[in-house]
């Protein structure tokens, strides 16, 4: 599906849809219990692959104001068939670690994800017991875990993505010996790993989380019978964006106070400059748009953001340096190089680094733009387009991933959009 993007001021009122990585892990968690309802839940692609492998271990799933679960509780099945997470990585990283709490599985997913590093988190897991392996010796999908975890000592490189951590954090309480996992290096993305820890902590699940040791009690339960999702700071960061960068004012409700690390752009754009602010207790953010200066961001803990950042980057005043985020070279793409090359094309002055970018603020154009089959490239280059005008982004189709009303939402803020 093709975007075709014209100049727009965007303006208006939208609620913030659902937080991706809050669901993801609200859907395992109550899963691994004895059930519940997870309200406002964020019903996306990335989650529909996380019901669909829930269901494989043997809960049942049904949509009822939300998301009602009849949990597996330590009974977990062993699955029948093959695991396809489709384009998740989350699901991939997290059902991993589950199936080596029973006989085993395999899983694999689409041609991204078959490209995507696993090689940390099923080193940990055949230090904790378990048997896992890539099929094509590569640390990339398939994946075949045989199980069962026991328990005991890992190290983990965080230098990657601290989903593997998470992953772990989440199947080690149910192991039958106590679990302590050392990280490596600098975790990467750490904000991440701390929104497991905060839905582990309301599942009744006690981890002793120090900077570098993660260390739990084995044979723990589960119990998350309600819970409600909070607005996702990643995705409301495209209209916030565009509201910065067009000029318009826009109000985004349901950002309310939560682990995401992604509400650092609150924090970003205040000091670029824009007229920003957030009301934590209301759950209400507003921005003004206007005259942006460049900054430099540390993207260690940030990575959704780096295209947002990207695009802000190259229209605002100055120079902009975006650190620390090779990491984000292991995402649905490598949205480094993506975003250095379709922004290019747009006429940005970017040089792509080995662990971020440096971009010279000034004007884009309208061009012919690859969105990689990347939610997070396509969206950020509609931003793009906003300012540019005359924009065609191809793949749009992507957004379904994480944020499946962004259309919707972005026509009702003004945006011109057509799809073809």
């Amino acid at each position: 599906m093709i975007a075709s993007v014209e100049r727009s001021v965007i303006s208006g009122k939208v609620h913030a849809p659902p937080s991706k990585s809050y669901t993801h892990r609200a859907i395992l968690v109550t899963s691994l219990g004895p059930g519940g309802i997870i309200r406002m839940p964020l019903i996306s692609a990335d989650t529909k692959a996380t019901i669909h492998a829930c269901e494989a271990f043997g809960a049942e799933v049904t949509f009822d104001n939300g998301i009602k679960i009849n949990g597996v509780g330590c009974t977990l099945q062993t699955p029948e068939d093959v695991i396809n997470v489709m384009n998740s990585g989350t699901t991939l990283r997290f059902f991993s670690a589950i199936a080596s709490l029973t006989d085993g599985a395999v899983l694999t997913g689409d041609a991204s994800i078959r490209t995507r590093p696993n090689g940390p988190l099923l080193n940990a897991l055949n230090d904790l017991g378990a048997r896992a392996f890539s099929i094509r010796k590569n640390g990339m999908a398939p994946l075949v875990i045989e199980g069962k975890m026991r328990g005991g000592v890992a190290k983990l490189n965080g230098s990657m993505s601290s989903q593997f951590l998470s992953a772990l954090l989440m199947a080690a309480p149910l192991a039958n010996n106590d679990t302590c996992i050392i990280i490596e290096g600098e975790l990467k993305s750490k904000p991440y790993a701390e929104i497991t820890l905060d839905i582990l902590k309301d599942a009744g699940v006690y981890v002793n989380a120090q900077a570098q040791e993660f260390c739990m009690p084995g044979n723990q339960e589960y119990n998350l019978s309600n819970y409600t999702i909070p607005g996702d700071f990643s995705s409301a960061s495209y209209p916030i964006a565009a509201a910065a960068l067009t000029g318009g004012e826009v109000s985004i409700k349901g950002l309310i106070s939560s682990k995401q690390g992604d509400s650092a752009i609150v924090g970003i754009l205040k000091s670029m400059g824009a007229e920003i602010s957030w009301i934590e207790e209301k759950g209400e953010l507003k921005i003004k748009g206007g005259n942006l200066k460049g900054v430099e961001v540390d993207a260690s803990m940030t990575p959704d953001l780096v295209p947002t950042l990207a695009v802000l980057g190259s229209l605002a005043e100055g120079l902009t340096i975006i650190k620390n985020a090779a990491h984000v070279r292991y995402k649905e793409t490598d949205r480094l190089h993506a975003m250095a090359v379709e922004l290019s094309k747009m006429g940005a002055k970017i040089q792509e680094k080995p662990d971020g970018l440096a971009i010279l603020g000034g004007k884009l154009h309208g061009a012919k733009v690859n969105g990689y089959h990347d939610h997070r490239i396509v969206m950020a280059l509609i931003i793009a387009g906003l300012v540019a005008g005359n924009t065609r982004i191809s793949t749009s189709e992507s957004v379904d991933i994480s944020y499946p009303g962004f259309f919707e939402d972005m026509r009702s803020l003004d945006a011109r959009i057509q799809l073809t």
